[in-house]
């Protein structure tokens, strides 16, 4: 089950760092036993990605057709929604995949930090999910790539990364590797590789908004891009559960 009472919130740090925040507080908690994936097994034995998107409630307390949801009944990502009818209108996150302008639908995180930044439900369950293989063969996940300390400013062509949207400019814009129908080893279980920017790429300028991940890894291979304080770059071991839903071009 999950539970939607709790008030999400973040407080950013002080910047040049926004990132990591400072406090946060996930807007819905999954208990130990929720995942959103359901294995169907008298149906071929299929996996649906199923987010809950309300818990506990009657149709009539969630029946927030015209909008203006109960965020303490239903999911934060819910725009309206109408029991009567059987819909519900989620918000999309903007993104990036193979240069193209990706929209997703971001649910759920492993992690409770990321649940919170993401404004998504917590979801240890996903823990379970092996990570750090990419999308080699077996493998559940496929990567999504975030930057810590991208460029910021909300006029800025290429803002990007978690600080700036920690200080409320948008999104993170960040970027996956794979889309259907270009990647035939789409996942909707993204496997957070979380990237930092050198000082030494920031004293000379280096720093912009990557789209694809051959750029960002490239970026990785130059000694440009590592991962937090330094470490080294790959798998953060956070699943966020983020099925795409359209692409640009």
């Amino acid at each position: 089950m999950v539970d939607f009472s709790p008030e999400r919130s973040v407080t950013p740090g002080e910047m040049p760092a926004a990132f990591p925040p400072t406090e946060f507080q996930p807007g819905a908690i999954g208990d130990e036993n929720y995942t959103p994936l359901i294995y169907i097994e008298n149906a071929g034995g299929h996996v649906y990605n199923a987010p809950i998107v309300a818990f506990g409630v009657t149709a009539e307390e969630i029946a927030f057709c015209e909008g203006d949801a109960d965020y303490s009944l239903v999911h934060n990502k819910v725009v309206s929604i109408c029991p009567e009818e059987q819909t519900v209108t989620l918000s999309l996150t903007a993104g990036f995949s193979f240069a193209r302008p990706i929209f997703y639908l971001s649910m759920d995180a492993s992690d409770p930090m990321a649940a919170a930044i993401e404004d998504v439900t917590l979801a240890p369950g996903l823990n379970d999910i092996l990570v750090g293989r990419d999308d080699s063969a077996f493998s559940a996940v496929e990567r999504i790539f975030a930057f810590a300390n991208g460029p910021v400013g909300t006029e800025n062509p290429q803002r990007q990364g978690l600080n700036s949207a920690l200080l409320g400019e948008g999104g993170p814009l960040n970027v996956t590797g794979g889309i259907p129908p270009l990647a035939t080893d789409y996942s909707p279980l993204w496997d957070l590789n979380l990237g930092e920017w050198t000082q030494d790429a920031l004293d000379k300028g280096y720093t912009s908004r990557l789209t694809e991940e051959f750029a960002i890894l490239g970026m990785v291979q130059k000694g440009w891009v590592t991962g937090p304080g330094g470490t080294p770059f790959g798998s953060t071991g956070i699943i966020i559960n983020c099925p795409v839903v359209f692409r640009f071009l």
